[in-house]
C-alpha cells in the first residue's frame, strides 16, 4: 500500500503520522515524541490495523531532534511501517516568499539555511529533521510545507511594517504563521458547506501554546495577528505577543540585556508564564485563578486580547459570518471561548451555553447570526495531501509520476 509519512516538529516535541496516499484524511499511524532534550523523552504511537487500534509507548534515548528522528526511522522500519513508503512531508514554519509546498532539493536546503535568522526558534530544528531523514533514506523524496504560504496573498497594506522602506529589501514584512492549520480549517468549512468559506467573512482562531487569528474574505486571507515572527500578535503560553519596542531598549539600558537575552525573554519567559509566574498552561491557570490573582490576570489578559483581535478583524472584513475556534485551547476550553465571546453580541456572536460546555461543532445560540464553530484542526493531514500533490504521487502505484524542482 503506497503511503506518505508526515513530520511536524516543535521546539521540544515531534508529531508524526502515516497515511495511505489514496486517503489523506485517515491516519494509519499517529504518534508523538515529547520532552526532547530533557530526561524522560518518550514516544507514544497509535496504529490502525485491520480496523483495530494498537497503542505503543517507549522511552527514547535521544537528546536532540536529529537523534530522535534516527530513532524514529529505525523503529518504524523494524515495525514494517515503511513498506511502500513513497515520500515524507515536513511542516516548515517559515517559507519567506514561497507560496506553495516544494520538493526538498539541495538548492532549497541552502536557501532555508540562509534564512535561519528569520526564524531561529524553528528552522534549525526543522532542517535537522529533513537532513536526518535524508541521511537514513537518501533516495526518499521529501516535501517542505510552509506555514507562511497561506498568508502570501494578503493585501500589501497588511504586509507592510512601518520601518524604513530600505529594510523591505531584507525581507522585513509581516508573514503570518499557522498556515497549515488555517488551510485545514478552511477545507473543513467547505466540507461542512458553510457558505462563508467561498463567499463570506471568516475569522479563524488557532489558540494553543502558540496562538494567532486570521481574517479570511471570500476564501482569501486578508490579515493575520502574527507578523514578522511567530512571537508577535496576541499573548501566548511563553511568547509576549506584540510588545512596545521601547521596552527592549529600556531593558538593554537598565538590565544590560543583549539581543539574545531579549529574544529569550519574549519567546520563552513571557506570555502566560511571565504574567502568572507559575505556568504557561491555561489549564493550570484556570485551576488556580480563584486563589492566585496572577493566574487570574493571565487568563483575563489572554481572553481580552483575543476579543480585541476578533473586533479588529471584523472591522477589516466589514462584518462577520463565521468564527472558528481551533487549537488545544480553542477546541477544549469552553470557559475561555465563553469569556472571549462575552460582550461580542454587537457583532452577532451569541453562544449557547450548553453547546459550548459540550464543545459541540456549532456553539452558537439560536438567535446568533454568526456561525460559531469548534473544529479540531489537523495539520498532519494537510502536510500529507500537500506532499502527494507536490510530488504528483501515483495513488495507485505509490511512485512518483514526476518530480518538481524549483
Amino acid at each position: 500500500m503506497p503511503t506518505v509519512f508526515t513530520i511536524n516538529g516543535g521546539s521540544s516535541s515531534i508529531r508524526f503520522a502515516l497515511y495511505d496516499v489514496r486517503d489523506c484524511a485517515t491516519k494509519l499511524l499517529d504518534g508523538k515524541i515529547d520532552r526532547i532534550g530533557v530526561d524522560g523523552t518518550n514516544m507514544r504511537v497509535a496504529a490502525q490495523r485491520d480496523g483495530a487500534t494498537s497503542v505503543t509507548q517507549a522511552a527514547v534515548d535521544a537528546k536532540n531532534h536529529r537523534s530522535v528522528v534516527q530513532f524514529l526511522m529505525n523503529w518504524l522500519g523494524a515495525q514494517a511501517f515503511f513498506a511502500g513508503l513513497g515520500a515524507v512531508g515536513h511542516r516548515v514554519v517559515h517559507g519567506m516568499q514561497h507560496s506553495r509546498p516544494e520538493r526538498v532539493t539541495p538548492e532549497l536546503l541552502r536557501e532555508l539555511h540562509g534564512i535561519v535568522a528569520y526564524d531561529s526558534e524553528h528552522l534549525p530544528r526543522e532542517l535537522e529533521l529533513i537532513e536526518a531523514v535524508d541521511g537514513a533514506h537518501p533516495h526518499l523524496p521529501q516535501v517542505a510545507c510552509f506555514d507562511t504560504a497561506f498568508h502570501r496573498g494578503m493585501p500589501r497594506v497588511a504586509k507592510l511594517l512601518s520601518i524604513p522602506r530600505r529594510l523591505q529589501a531584507k525581507g522585513l514584512e509581516r508573514y503570518g504563521f499557522h498556515g497549515l492549520s488555517y488551510t485545514f480549517l478552511m477545507s473543513e468549512l467547505v466540507r461542512l458547506e458553510d457558505p462563508a468559506a467561498a463567499r463570506g467573512r471568516v475569522i479563524l482562531a488557532h489558540l494553543g501554546n502558540g496562538a494567532s487569528l486570521a481574517a479570511v474574505r471570500d476564501g482569501r486571507c486578508i490579515d493575520t495577528s502574527m507578523g514578522f515572527t511567530p512571537t508577535s500578535g496576541l499573548v501566548m503560553s511563553t511568547r509576549s505577543g506584540d510588545l512596545d519596542p521601547g521596552v527592549l531598549g529600556f531593558l538593554a539600558a537598565t538590565e544590560g540585556m543583549d539581543a539574545a537575552a531579549c529574544q529569550r525573554m519574549v519567546t520563552h519567559e513571557s506570555g502566560l508564564l511571565g504574567v502568572s509566574e507559575t505556568s504557561s498552561d491555561i489549564r493550570d491557570l484556570l485551576e488556580r485563578e480563584s486563589a492566585d490573582v496572577r493566574a487570574a490576570e493571565a487568563v483575563t489578559l489572554f481572553c481580552y486580547q483575543v476579543k480585541k483581535w476578533i473586533g479588529s478583524f471584523a472591522a477589516a472584513l466589514g462584518g462577520l459570518d463565521t468564527l472558528v475556534f481551533a487549537g488545544g485551547i480553542g477546541e477544549n476550553a469552553a470557559s475561555i471561548r465563553a469569556r472571549i465571546c462575552g460582550g461580542l453580541e454587537f457583532l452577532g456572536i451569541v453562544l449557547d451555553a450548553a453547546r459550548n460546555a459540550a464543545s459541540a461543532a456549532l456553539v452558537l445560540g439560536d438567535s446568533g447570526p454568526v456561525a460559531v464553530r469548534v473544529i479540531r484542526t489537523d495539520e498532519e493531514s494537510v502536510i500529507a495531501a500537500m506532499t502527494v500533490h507536490a510530488l504528483a504521487l501515483d495513488t495507485t502505484q505509490g511512485r512518483l509520476k514526476h518530480a518538481t524542482h524549483d
